[in-house]
Order: structure tokens, then C-alpha cells, then sequence
């Protein structure tokens, strides 16, 4: 399978010139260990949209992705908090459980909007995931997870998401006091954000759905490779091929 892409015209300050992955067109959408370049999480996705405003994605029902857990084989969030994140980890690979999700992204921005449904297509809620901002290369986009969220709903109420998480993490030493403080003002910015209510909650994305002819994304037997092209480049083969198995 090949990711096909077409020139894009000039992108927000800060961002290069690149090429954008046309709809239906398949790549990774993966996160490295905080503090690591080791690639902890990959979730096969199609390119919904991809131009200088947003990559929108979609992540179907039962799509193979990889998970961290803790060596012996337990579910990271089942680790207590005191542990979970000094206990040595390794990945496997699931299928992702329940109904798919969309995932939106503007280039530069310091977090990524995810819209969830029911298995009957009833909008539940936006996920703000705070991280860092996505890096392109020739197979899709990699980030890495900065513990504090957002739940947001249809009538604009939210509140913060994981604050026990994001405080343990400091604790254990996988952020400093200035990266933490980024986070934070980052979240509020999203917050802002969130009660002029822009985009991307004033644009109808929960009213969206699936082209029915996308097949569910394989996971690329190299799903941890290295990036191979520069930050905002995109395009590139994406070769699907069977599943590794995992560590």
C-alpha cells in the first residue's frame, strides 16, 4: 500500500512547505516513551483531511495498535499509580476496542482533539490529549504524550482529565517543573480555546462519518521504525505488512 501525496501551498508561520496524504490514505500515528525515542504506541489510521489548517485521521474499530504494559504482561492503567510508571515496560499489540475515533490535529498546536462515539453513532465527547506537537516523516506523524487531558462536551462544559497522572509523572521524574509548567499553560490555551468554542468544536466534525469502502489499517510489521524524513515532509510507501509479535 502507498501513501500518495500532492504539494500543499504554504503552511502557518513555523512550518515548512510539505506535501499533504490525500483521504483514504493509510499511515501511523504512534508516541515515543516520554524521555525515549523508542516508540511506545503505533495506531494504524486513514488520512481523513490533510492540509495547512488540520490532519484529521480515523481510527476504526479493531484496528491492530500497539500498547504499552508493565513487563509482566499488566494493563498500564491497572499498574497503581505509586508504580506504574517506574516499572519496567514492554509493548503488545491489540486490537483497539469499542467504537473507532477521529483524531484532529493543527500543525504547531500542542494537542490533538479526538471525537468519540457510541456503537450506535451518538456523539459522546472531544479529548483534548495534550502533547507535543506532531512531527511528520514518510509514514505518518509521531508525538509523545504529556499526561494531562481534557474532556470536553456538546454544551461546552469541561474539566481536566488525568491531573493525578500528570502530578505522578512529575514526581517520578518524567517531567521537569519548566516542561510541566508548558503543559499546563498549554492546557489553558486549549481552555480558551475551548469556551470561544473554535475550531475545531465549531466545525461539525461529530456530525461526520466513515467512507464505508476504507478497509481497517494493518499494522506494518516495522511499525517502530525510525523517522525517516524531515519534520513536516509527508508522503512516502507505507507498506503494510503482517503484524510483529509483540515483546
Amino acid at each position: 500500500m502507498t501513501a500518495h501525496t500532492e504539494t500543499g501551498a504554504a503552511t502557518p508561520a513555523g512550518e515548512p512547505r510539505g506535501r499533504f496524504w490525500t483521504p483514504g490514505d493509510q499511515v501511523l500515528w504512534r508516541y515515543r516513551g516520554n524521555g525515549t525515542d523508542a516508540v511506545h504506541i503505533a495506531r494504524p489510521v486513514t488520512v481523513v483531511r490533510d492540509d495547512a489548517e488540520v490532519l484529521a485521521v480515523w481510527m476504526a474499530p479493531n484496528t491492530p495498535v500497539v500498547r504499552p504494559v508493565i513487563a509482566d504482561g499488566t494493563p498500564v492503567h491497572r499498574e497503581p499509580l505509586a508504580t506504574r510508571y517506574v516499572k519496567p515496560r514492554a509493548t503488545r499489540v491489540e486490537k483497539w476496542w469499542g467504537a473507532g475515533v477521529l483524531k484532529l490535529a493543527r500543525p504547531g498546536e500542542p494537542w490533538s482533539v479526538w471525537l468519540f462515539w457510541d456503537q450506535e453513532w451518538r456523539f459522546r465527547s472531544w479529548y483534548v490529549n495534550l502533547e507535543e506537537p506532531l512531527r511528520r516523516w514518510s509514514g505518518g506523524v509521531d508525538s509523545e504524550d504529556h499526561f494531562l487531558d481534557i474532556s470536553v462536551h456538546e454544551d461546552r462544559s469541561w474539566r481536566w482529565l488525568d491531573e493525578d497522572e500528570f502530578a505522578q509523572a512529575q514526581a517520578d521524574g518524567l517531567m521537569t517543573a519548566a516542561l510541566a509548567a508548558r503543559v499546563r499553560q498549554a492546557g489553558w490555551r486549549a481552555v480558551r480555546m475551548i469556551e470561544a468554542w473554535g475550531p475545531p468544536f465549531s466545525d461539525r466534525w461529530q456530525d461526520w462519518r466513515p467512507d464505508p469502502r476504507w478497509p481497517v489499517p494493518g499494522l506494518p510489521a516495522d511499525w517502530d521504525r525510525p523517522a525517516d524524513g524531515p519534520d513536516g515532509v509527508a508522503g512516502g510507501p507505507f507498506v503494510v505488512r503482517p503484524a510483529r509479535r509483540s515483546a
